[in-house]
């Protein structure tokens, strides 16, 4: 009976790791297809809170056309770096008509995301190419969110919706509802193991 038990507990064991190591690649392959928008705000005054989302605001916009040609996360880092200096100038012009000397720096780079739910879209955490826009000091609350595929775009601009970046089975993942769990164990599997 021992023995029985001890099987019956090492085949849970089995299929439990063989399923977080299939989600967990899943994982993975989502954060390497899209490219994350990171705006942190000088300080947390309400002053500078409300210039992070203009700064947002604009960067958005003027975003529309950038990414619309991109097919994959390589062709979106692509268009990202064609454009740095036209999104900082972007952005400093936007702070100085708000009456703002900051400085800003605009950047692709690795970023760490926790797990975010986005209206009906749930990214597991994680690292991710970011777009990160840094005003001032940067020591102020910060806003995310999905450049490309296109989730915090206008969903009207011609680009990559997240069904052409995602195939079937990650695409229920960030979909599905009773995953945002299996993110926080993996979440906390990943930091443990590294």
């Amino acid at each position: 009976m021992k023995r029985l038990f001890i099987a019956a507990f090492m085949s849970l064991i089995f299929c439990f790791s063989v399923s977080f190591i299939s989600f967990g690649k899943e994982c993975r392959d989502i954060r390497s297809s899209v490219l994350r928008l990171h705006i942190l705000a000088n300080s947390d005054s309400d002053e500078d809170q409300a210039l992070k989302l203009r700064v947002r605001d604009k960067i958005l916009k003027e975003s529309e056309s950038i990414f619309s040609d991109s097919s994959d996360l390589a062709d979106a880092m692509d268009s990202a770096n064609d454009n740095l200096s036209y999104l900082e100038k972007t952005a400093k012009d936007e702070i100085a008509a708000q009456g703002y000397d900051y400085d800003v720096s605009v950047r692709l780079e690795e970023t760490y995301f926790t797990t975010r739910t986005y209206g009906n879209i749930t990214l597991p955490a994680g690292n991710y190419t970011a777009l990160r826009v840094v005003i001032g000091s940067g020591e102020g609350h910060n806003w995310w969110c999905v450049m490309f595929p296109q989730i915090c775009i206008s969903p009207s601009t011609n680009g990559a919706k997240l069904d052409d970046v995602l195939n079937e089975d990650q695409l229920a993942i960030v979909e599905g509802e009773g995953y945002e769990y299996r993110f926080k164990i993996l979440e906390y599997l990943e930091r443990l193991f590294g």
